[in-house]
């Protein structure tokens, strides 16, 4: 039994029939060779780093990537194989993987699979063996781009670059949200959970300190959940530009004036200040790995976070009565974090939940448990 559930240590290897090349093209014009992994189908979306040196498959499922190929700038990626308990959703939600070197054996305790075996069964594409370095360097130097990833030799970049140039994210919380309730049972504090698109870790960090967790449906209006009596009420991350989101938007707003307790993280992060007034923008290449120090500014302690937004809150547009900073980015200075003045509401841009990454904030949920009246 167990021998047919993991791997037991034998290395499993990645054996194909063809090694197809593929292409990466940018939207201003660069072009990288490399060869085909996963699906061999094409596919537009706007091109992303994550600089986590593990934690692969996390990445994958996380919805937060839905519209955006991931490359990984860890030069080695895959010699671990698939868990399929470590995914943080129902599905993989990347649109392509990008890869510098992709392992040809996995060899590991829990390993139940392999990368490729697992991208080919999405129909999700990827390409292995470019210069991850440089096309990091490249979208550091000029931002986040939109690409193509592509098998076809024959490419014709006059036709392709207009349709990168217009490629948009779009909405895509709508792609990613849960369709009718769910909930987990717990004993104590009774937590709404707005999914926008939420990594499963959140879920099971409220529910192992005792929490019920009733998981919504991301367009649930602010009544319906209030008219529930939860104790606290969580807004989860999710993906896309939060300004796409008016009618959630609104409904926060309805949340915001109610008296209830509520804890934020990411895309609800930056939901919560546009409903009381700020405003958001784009980064220039965003925030995606495991290693973001951040700075709590009621403390002056820094902690190591998990992060993944290419968006994020403007502070000069907070009304001081309303908002305040309570955790800054060390690297460069762009908002981690809000508190809410008069209210039992608090904001963290990064991931508190982990899942891939450190767990050194992980103890913003027992901050909101003890919101709630709970205690830890």
């Amino acid at each position: 039994m167990l021998a047919n559930q993991f791997c037991k240590r034998r290395k499993i290897l990645y054996e194909r029939t063809k090694k197809m090349k593929a292409f990466l093209i940018l939207e201003d014009g660069h072009v990288f060779t490399g060869t085909s992994i996963g699906s061999g189908k094409e596919v537009i979306s706007e091109i992303v780093f994550n600089t986590s040196m593990t934690g692969y498959l996390e990445v994958l499922t996380d919805p937060s990537y839905a519209g955006q190929a991931v490359t990984m700038t860890y030069p080695l990626i895959g010699n671990y194989g698939i868990n399929f308990s470590d995914m943080e959703s129902k599905k993989p939600w990347v649109k392509g993987f990008i890869v510098r070197e992709l392992s040809r054996t996995a060899s590991n305790f829990r390993c139940e699979g392999s990368i490729q075996d697992f991208l080919e069964k999405h129909d999700i594409p990827g390409i292995a063996g470019i210069d991850t370095r440089a096309l990091t360097k490249l979208l550091r130097e000029k931002g986040t781009m939109n690409g193509m990833i592509t098998t076809d030799e024959n490419y014709d970049l006059d036709k392709i670059l207009p349709q990168l140039s217009a490629y948009e994210v779009g909405n895509v919380v709508d792609e990613v949200t849960c369709s009718e309730p769910a909930v987990l049972k717990g004993t104590g504090k009774k937590v709404a959970l707005m999914d926008f698109g939420a990594k499963n870790n959140i879920a099971r960090s409220l529910n192992k300190r005792g929490c019920e967790v009733t998981i919504y449906p991301a367009h649930t209006g602010a009544e319906e959940i209030l008219a529930a009596k939860p104790d606290g009420i969580m807004l989860s991350n999710g993906p896309g530009d939060p300004k796409s989101c008016t009618q959630i938007i609104a409904e926060i707003k309805k949340l915001y004036d109610s008296d209830v307790p509520i804890f934020a993280i990411c895309l609800g992060h930056q939901l919560m200040a546009l409903a009381t007034g700020a405003d958001t923008h784009k980064l220039k290449y965003g925030h995606r790995g495991g290693n973001h120090p951040v700075k709590d500014l009621r403390t002056g302690r820094v902690y190591i976070s998990s992060q993944n937004h290419g968006y994020v809150v403007d502070t000069d547009t907070l009304d001081p009565k309303v908002a305040k900073p309570a955790f800054v980015n060390v690297n460069d200075g762009t908002n981690e974090g809000l508190e809410y003045i008069g209210k039992q509401i608090f904001t963290v841009q990064f991931h508190p939940e982990a899942c891939p990454g450190p767990q050194d904030s992980a103890y913003l949920f027992d901050r909101f448990i003890e919101m709630m009246g709970g205690e830890q």
